[in-house]
């Protein structure tokens, strides 16, 4: 399958030789699409709003499913992007190592530059509205059940007079694993 932008530009390319892991659809339809997520939670602090949801809730061993949080910065707040230099704290999204699965990089939208006069600085930051995603592929062999990936979201928010305390915001995504379905269709 490709993925093409409204130029016929091949954005993304989804061809498996080995099936052993694969993307599910509505992680494809989140990552490049904007598709909204399943069992989303909001989380609402003085600077922000944050919305962390999943492509799918249903999965399988091998399965690469998309973890997204939303962001929604009140007005006149930024977030520091990752990498800022000079003693900032960018924003960081961890996750708890399990066996069950492996989580991917994250992929960091484009940040823009904003000047701070007063200190006469120039700094990578985050405004308004934003979504980071991050795949997550699902161990081979896992038990049927339930399975949890817990997280932190870590921020430091500032307006135009002052910076805040930094927070940590506990995130948790709780899936259902099914087995692989191994019986053949019917010719």
């Amino acid at each position: 399958m490709y993925i093409v932008d409204e130029h016929g530009i091949v954005r993304a390319k989804y061809f498996e030789t080995d099936y052993v892991e694969r993307d599910t659809a509505a992680s494809i339809l989140v990552r490049h699409f904007g598709a909204n997520g399943t069992g989303a939670t909001e989380i609402e602090t003085p600077q922000l709003k944050l919305v962390s949801s999943a492509s799918d809730a249903t999965v399988s061993p091998g399965n690469r499913i998309t973890l997204v949080v939303d962001l929604d910065l009140k007005p006149r707040m930024h977030v520091y992007a990752p990498g800022v230099t000079g003693g900032y704290i960018p924003i960081d999204w961890q996750i708890a190592a399990l066996p069950s699965f492996t989580p991917q990089p994250i992929d960091w939208p484009q940040s823009h530059m904003l000047h701070l006069p007063v200190i006469h600085e120039t700094v990578p930051v985050y405004t308004g509205r934003l979504r980071l995603t991050r795949d997550v592929t699902i161990a081979q062999p896992i038990k049927p059940g339930p399975l949890t990936i817990e997280g932190t979201f870590r921020y430091q928010a500032c307006d135009d007079k002052a910076c805040y305390p930094p927070r940590n915001i506990p995130l948790k995504w709780t899936f259902h694993v099914e087995p692989l379905d191994r019986q053949r269709a019917p010719r």
